[in-house]
């Protein structure tokens, strides 16, 4: 809403974002990371042409990985080794960011919850069933709050 004192020409209009770009995340352990977000939960690593030429230099040294999810959104990672969390137990970890959610097919939601216990990655919340759907919530390497999520099944 304007404040009495913005003019119309001080704010973007509707539409004028057209989509999230990236996301970028800060990583400690970038092989741990990269394993989770591209082997775990199955995203595309961008590699040789695929990644931007801007981020060329610092993905090859290793300083850098992108991920692309199946809606298009780049997922940056950028290697921080002396990264440490405000409190190391992620449940009391302050961040602005509360989790990143990936939507997945209803009939595919227990099979991810499965993968998510066979590699021993503690769930944090869930899974939940509610009016929106199921979700279960769990953290990356670093302590970041993943969520994967389903519409509710119709069927």
């Amino acid at each position: 809403m304007l404040s009495t004192t913005q003019s119309v020409n001080s704010v973007l209009a509707p539409g004028n974002l057209r989509k999230v770009h990236h996301i970028a995340l800060n990583v400690r352990d970038m092989q741990a990371s990269r394993y989770f977000y591209g082997t775990i939960l199955g995203l595309h690593e961008l590699t040789g042409d695929e990644v931007p030429a801007t981020l060329l230099e610092l993905v090859a040294s290793g300083k850098v990985a992108n991920f692309i999810t199946p809606d298009g959104t780049i997922l940056d990672l950028f290697g921080e080794p002396d990264l440490t969390p405000p409190n190391p137990d992620p449940e009391k970890t302050f961040t602005r960011a509360y989790h990143l959610a990936f939507d997945i097919d209803p009939q595919l939601f227990d099979r991810a919850v499965t993968v998510i216990r066979e590699n021993k990655i503690a769930i944090a919340h869930g899974p939940v069933t509610r009016p929106t759907g199921r979700g279960v919530y769990f953290y990356d390497p670093d302590g970041f709050m993943i969520e994967i999520r389903c519409d509710p099944d119709v069927h």
